[in-house]
C-alpha cells in the first residue's frame, strides 16, 4: 500500500514559462473568438441583405 504525501494534495507551482504560455494562449483565444463574433455578425448580415433583395425582387 501506498503512503500518502503531502505534496500529492498541493499543485506544482507554475514556472514562468509556463505562466507566459497560458497568458499567450488566453489572448490568442480572446482573439480568434473576436474573429468567430465578427465573422457571425457579417455573415449574418449578408444574409438579411440578401433576404431584403430576393423580398425586392418579388
Amino acid at each position: 500500500m501506498r503512503e500518502k504525501h503531502d505534496d500529492i494534495d498541493q499543485p506544482k507551482p507554475k514556472s514562468q514559462r509556463e505562466i507566459e504560455r497560458e497568458a499567450r494562449l488566453k489572448l490568442a483565444l480572446k482573439a480568434n473568438m473576436g474573429r468567430r463574433k465578427a465573422q457571425a455578425r457579417a455573415r449574418t448580415a449578408a444574409d438579411s441583405d440578401a433576404a431584403d433583395d430576393n423580398n425586392k425582387n418579388e
